[in-house]
Formats: C-alpha cells, structure tokens, sequence
C-alpha cells in the first residue's frame, strides 16, 4: 500500500510538472502582439530610412560608342527602374563611334523610365561627335571642369567637307537628328546645330552659358546636390529630384561586355590585326595548326574592334600588301628588298587606319605612334630573322631531309647502270641516280655502300661482303 501510495505521489508530482508548459506557451501568446508591434515597428524604421535614402545607379561609359555600350546602358537603365532606384546617373568619355548605336543610346535616354543623367567626367573627358547627341538627350546634362563637347559635323575620309548631295544628306540627317533631342529636352537648338554644322566645340563652361548643359560638377557628391531638388519630366510626368542623402551603387560592364568592348579600341584592334597575321605566317613557315588558328581568331576579333571604329579600306589594304610582300620575301630572292617595301607599307597602313567616314557620330581616331613605332620594330625583327633563316637554307647544299625522299648512309645497294659519272644504284627497294665518291667508274653489278644524299642523289663507295672496301 505504501508503495503504491508512492507510485501514486511519483504520478502526482508528474501531472503537477505538466501544466507548466502551457502556462508559458499562453505567456508567451500574451506577449505576441508585442512582439508583432515592435517587428513591425523595426520594418517600418527600415522602409522609412530606405524611402529617406534613394538610391542612385552610377554608369561607366567610356571608350568607342558601340552596340556593346548601347546593350549595356539599355539593360542597367531597365534593371535600375525595377530595382527601385531613384536616378541615373550615365558618366561619359567618349570619342564618338557608330551612329546606329548612338541612335539606340538616345532612344533609351529619351524613353527612360527613371531620371537620367548624363555627366561628362572626370577632368580630361569629352563628350565628341556621339558623344554631344548622348548628352543632350539626357534629362539632365552636367559636366566636369576640363571637359568638352561637340565637333560633331561630318567629313570626308581625309578630314574634308563632304560635297555635292551625300553631304548635304549626311549633315541635314545630322542635324535633324539634333534638332529632335534638343526640342524633347528643351535645350536650344540653334546652338546644339552649330556642333554638326561648323563643328562647334565648347568648353564647359561654355556649355553652361549657351545653355547646351545644365551644370557643372567636379565630383559626384558635389552633382548629387547640384540637381538635388530639380525637377525633369519622366514620361510626360513631373519627377522631383532629391539626391542630398542618396546612396550610391555603380554597374559596370560584366567581364563578356568589357571583353567586346575592349575590341573597339583601335589599338587593340590594330594590334589584334598584326598579331593574327604573323600567327598566319609562322603556320605557312612550320605548320602546327595551333599558330593558324589563334592567328585567324585574332584577325576575327580584329574585324569585331573595326566593324566599331571608322576604318579606312586604303589603310588596311597597305596592311594587306605588307603581308603579301613579307610572304614573298620567304620565296623569292630579294636580299631584303620585299620586306623593307613590306615595312614601310606596314607602317603607312596603320597610320592610315582609321579615319572619319562622313558620319557626325564617328570618333577622330588613330592608331597611338608608340604602337605603331613597337609594332613596326616587331615586325622588322621578325622579318630580319626569318629572311636571315631562309638565305642560311639556301646557303646550305641540298638536304634530303628537305628535297626528295631520304635514305640513310650505309644501306648497300648494287650498281644498275656505271658511273660514267652518274649512274644507277638499286638500294632499299628503289632505284636511284648515283655517283662514285671518289669520281670512278663503277660498272653494273657491282656492290656498294651509301656514303651520303644529296638531294636525289647517292654517293656511293664499292662494297664487299666482309665489310672491306674493293
């Protein structure tokens, strides 16, 4: 009975420790909304902050204007408006480049579905040819001291005023074009149109007075505050700008994107262009397929960088005809005389690369001195000592490992036809043209020993079973 009693007390003390557990959950069930509360409130601190701080999306945009860079502004400006961010902020240096990617570039800016803007910076960059038209079209236009803008108007392939119809049809697409930007954003025409027509460039300051621009900024904080309470027009509707206490974040390029954009540096390209071509001669020299085909790769990519930049074909043809005089030189005797032609149209080639095509989008540029001048020394040293290779072969007296087909000293062979000199010997299955190594006379039937090859033929010496010369 007791030790019943005692089991008993044993269950007791167990269903007394039970209820406390959902004496806690109810606790606990109290506080809830507390807790809910003050979650809730720390959400709301945080969307509070967050709303306090917009956030601003910074865009490098450097180099030739090309599609890659049209994609690239297309795509950041898309994925900062469904990101939420609050302003665009596009910062320019740019020689010019191609005009269908110029007018991809102003469409996104004009059709933007956030505040763009356009700042030309740092000191030293200059918004050219492209360059001018992507500034003006953006919904607000800045640039930093040091900078420049316009030269916009269209030339010949030698830097001349185009005439005739073709002009006049390139400049007045020009400025139509120009024309439109200026009046979507308020900016005044007539000025704007002196950058095509007489190829007006300003200054920054300059820019601000004639009202070409919007302001100046020497870093991003200081254009932050400058248009910080400004107010743009986004899709027809008002948007006020506030930017004193923005976050910042920059896009760059993804590793692909600066690859191919890379390529439409004109020296890479031009560099890209050499380095392919002598990988295809060192495949014509000792064939390995590895040399030919990273040479045509690299001339591949070339012509990506060229299809960006304002390529002049008679440029290219000199690079084209040095090539061929270098490869001639390998085979005929010139003493030299092809590869110095093939330098110097080497060296007029690429200073003549590039030139403007007649469009107002298309950037001045040229291939560095100091590449060509490296360049030019590379391919002297690789011509001096592939030609300096090729007289020493021909120096040399014929090789059988070089002409015809080869057999090695030593093999016994029998006389078919005398020496009288030359002769006929049957060795190693074959019959060959052969000669007396000391000028004799050997007659038919008479056994010999290879002494040497030259070329297709033998030199012999009399053979005899025991080993011993006759």
């Amino acid at each position: 009975m007791d030790g019943h009693e005692v089991c008993c007390r044993g269950r007791g003390i167990i269903a007394l420790g039970m209820p406390s557990m959902p004496r806690r959950f109810i606790a606990i069930g109290r506080r809830l909304p507390v807790i809910l509360a003050m979650c809730g409130f720390c959400l709301a601190t945080a969307a509070g902050v967050s709303a306090a701080q917009p956030r601003v999306v910074v865009l490098p945009a450097s180099g030739i204007v090309d599609q890659v860079m049209a994609a690239y502004l297309h795509d950041r400006i898309a994925e900062a408006a469904a990101d939420g961010a609050a302003l665009v902020v596009v910062r320019l240096d740019t020689p010019g480049g191609s005009l269908e990617a110029t007018r991809t570039i102003v469409g996104t800016l004009l059709q933007a579905p956030l505040p763009v803007v356009v700042w030309v910076a740092p000191a030293g960059a200059r918004a050219g040819s492209a360059g001018t038209f992507i500034t003006l079209s953006a919904n607000l236009a800045y640039m930093a001291p040091g900078t420049n803008i316009g030269a916009a108007s269209p030339v010949g392939g030698q830097g001349e005023d185009i005439a005739g119809t073709l002009g006049e049809k390139i400049k007045n697409d020009a400025i139509a074009l120009i024309s439109s930007i200026s009046e979507a954003r308020g900016r005044p025409v007539a000025t704007a149109v002196e950058t095509v027509k007489t190829a007006a460039s300003f200054t920054a300051q300059q820019a601000i007075d004639l009202g070409l621009v919007d302001g100046s900024a020497a870093d991003l904080p200081g254009l932050l505050a400058a248009i910080d309470g400004r107010t743009v027009m986004v899709a027809s509707q008002p948007v006020t700008l506030a930017t004193a206490d923005a976050t910042i974040s920059e896009a760059t390029l993804n590793p692909f994107e600066g690859f191919l954009h890379l390529l439409a540096d004109p020296n890479i390209a031009f560099i890209l262009f050499t380095v392919g071509f002598y990988g295809l001669l060192f495949e014509l020299q000792n064939p390995n397929f590895v040399t030919g085909i990273l040479g045509a790769l690299a001339i591949i990519l070339a012509f990506i960088g060229f299809g960006s930049l304002p390529l002049n074909v008679g440029g290219l043809l000199l690079l084209v005809l040095a090539g061929i005089l270098f490869v001639l030189e390998l085979t005929v005797t010139s003493h030299g005389l092809l590869a110095i032609g093939g330098l110097v149209c080497f060296v007029l080639g690429a200073a003549a690369l590039y030139s403007d095509v007649g469009s107002p989008t298309a950037p001045d540029v040229s291939v560095a001195f100091p590449v060509i001048a490296a360049m030019a020394a590379t391919s002297g040293a690789f011509m001096l000592l592939i030609v300096g290779s090729v007289l020493r072969q021909r120096r040399l007296p014929p090789s059988p490992s070089i002409i015809g087909p080869h057999i090695a000293s030593g093999v016994v062979g029998e006389v078919r036809r005398p020496t009288e000199p030359l002769g006929t010997v049957f060795a190693a299955d074959e019959e060959w043209s052969a000669r007396s190594g000391d000028g004799g006379v050997l007659v038919r039937g008479t056994p010999v020993r290879i002494i040497r090859q030259e070329g297709l033929i033998l030199v012999v010496e009399p053979f005899v079973s025991g080993g011993s010369q006759v």
